[in-house]
């Protein structure tokens, strides 16, 4: 999508009237309404990022997942595009036809969903209301940090989703150790997190997300993007299909205020290292927002 952004694009609340689990954006990325399923309402992740936009000091809006409450609020939102209803929310007046169309169903919440429990109950909620719904085309998408991929639950779980129109959308904020301990704050180590980036793009087509920022008035160096682009490159001699590389940068309050975003430029010139490592890749940057 192109042109200048609707008002709509800017608003990621995760929210969709009364819903707890089930909400909608405008996504850029997604070229349309994104149906998104938060199976962390109790806001905690196994990431601490830097530039992460959920407020974690406000407490949650639920513990756990009621799995019947969330086939309720998914098929309710299934309907509500069906009539035109879910598009005449006053979030979205004013959007064009053709960007108002319903884009996918993505599991993108408060934390990484695939560490849930309740996630392979989850896709199969998915999947069925998908069906029943009658969107047998329409993209199921997986946003994931990647750590728990290599578990046989999750595994398991995408390759029953492969069946229904899975869409992996992995992120990949580093190229080295330090600079993932940096942005991304996490406790699982980053070689787990680049052994279950490739196998995934090895069992499917497979995309990456990365945002870069400044820290402290520091974009990422040259030496880091070119070890990031080199991660991109390793993949793919492993065998893996990355078909997309989304580079990005901070777009909403970040968690901490010494982050600030690149600069167009900057950003462009990461996105330059990544399709010199995956010539047959489409890499696109975004610099407003998602």
């Amino acid at each position: 999508m192109s042109g200048e952004l609707h008002p709509a694009h800017r608003d990621h609340a995760r929210s969709l009237g009364d819903h707890v689990y089930v909400y909608a954006v405008l996504s850029r990325r997604a070229e349309g309404v994104s149906v998104g399923v938060n199976l962390s309402p109790h806001k905690r992740c196994n990431f601490d990022c830097t530039y992460c936009q959920v407020d974690r000091g406000v407490p949650g809006r639920a513990s756990t997942v009621d799995l019947d409450v969330l086939r309720a609020e998914l098929r309710g939102t299934f309907e509500a595009a069906a009539s035109g209803a879910l598009v005449a929310d006053p979030r979205f007046e004013g959007v064009a036809p053709a960007a108002a169309r319903l884009a996918d169903v993505a599991f993108s919440g408060d934390g990484e969903p695939t560490a849930e429990r309740c996630f392979a109950s989850a896709a199969a909620i998915v999947a069925e209301e998908r069906a029943r719904a009658g969107r047998d085309t329409l993209p199921v998408r997986i946003i994931t940090n990647a750590t728990t991929l290599h578990l046989p639950r999750v595994a398991q779980t995408l390759r029953l989703l492969d069946d229904h129109g899975l869409d992996v959308w992995a992120k990949l904020d580093a190229g080295t150790d330090a600079y993932y301990r940096l942005v991304d704050r996490s406790r699982v180590p980053f070689e787990r997190v680049l052994r279950n980036l490739e196998a995934c793009a090895c069992e499917r087509e497979t995309t990456i997300q990365a945002l870069f920022a400044r820290h402290r008035g520091e974009p990422p160096g040259s030496v880091e993007i070119a070890a990031w682009a080199r991660r991109l490159r390793a993949i793919r001699a492993a065998g893996g299909r990355i078909g997309w590389v989304q580079v990005h940068t901070i777009s909403r309050p970040p968690a901490e205020s010494f982050v600030s975003g690149l600069t167009p430029q900057e950003l462009d010139a990461i996105a330059a290292a990544a399709r010199e490592a995956l010539p047959a890749a489409r890499v696109e940057t975004y610099r407003g927002t998602a």
